[in-house]
């Protein structure tokens, strides 16, 4: 599997409810951008007790949804500029159904692979001005995902996303966003314990279940 990738958008912590702060307003970088191990050179995390670290280095949130986001929010400013979501990488054609933990992507120099889904923020209500997102996002699954950097290395806009390697398991990021966070789907305490057990998942989500064990 091969997307291009349309932008790499990196941000720095501004302003955004008060006294808060958040760097969930990126831009597309200009050329040439470093990858390093706690995300792209030029990005910063605000809140480092929620977001950061390197099983959750570089965000990818689908351009995919963009066109469904539009409708149920009857349009929106923010859905025709970059980086809505505050992801860093935009690109179509991968959503969270195709993808498993572990799977591994090259992009230009850089070796990715998926650590984690997206947790719910309000941050994105907050950004858009609108309530009920977070539950929209709980109810569909279209949560984006998170990487941690294998590989350090260099990208750009324009180059190739390509699946190198398969997680080797049934949960894609669908569904496992679905078990952690959709009381819907609530899972039985097997599938807690499978959840667990996946060598990939990033340390912060397994010891988050373990508690619940």
């Amino acid at each position: 599997m091969t997307i291009v990738v349309e932008a790499l958008c990196t941000g720095l912590p501004r302003p955004f409810n008060g006294a808060e702060l958040s760097a969930i307003d990126k831009r597309p970088a200009q050329g040439p951008v470093m990858i390093r191990s706690f995300g792209l050179e030029g990005d910063m995390v605000a809140d480092t007790r929620h977001h950061g670290g390197p099983d959750m280095a570089v965000h990818h949130y689908p351009l995919d949804h963009y066109y469904a986001w539009a409708e149920w929010l009857g349009g929106h400013d923010l859905l025709s500029g970059p980086s809505a979501f505050g992801e860093n990488i935009e690109a179509t054609g991968l959503v969270e159904t195709d993808v498993r933990i572990g799977d591994r992507f090259r992009l230009g120099e850089a070796l990715l692979e998926v650590s984690q889904p997206r947790k719910p923020c309000w941050k994105i209500e907050h950004r858009f001005g609108r309530k009920g997102m977070v539950a929209h996002i709980v109810k569909t699954h279209i949560s984006g995902w998170y990487y941690r950097v294998i590989e350090e290395g260099i990208a750009q806009a324009g180059d190739r996303l390509t699946k190198v390697d398969e997680g080797k398991t049934d949960w894609t990021v669908a569904r496992l966003f679905a078990a952690l966070y959709d009381p819907a789907c609530k899972p039985a305490p097997d599938q807690l314990e499978e959840i667990c057990m996946l060598e990939k998942l990033s340390e912060e989500v397994r010891l988050s279940l373990s508690r619940k064990l």
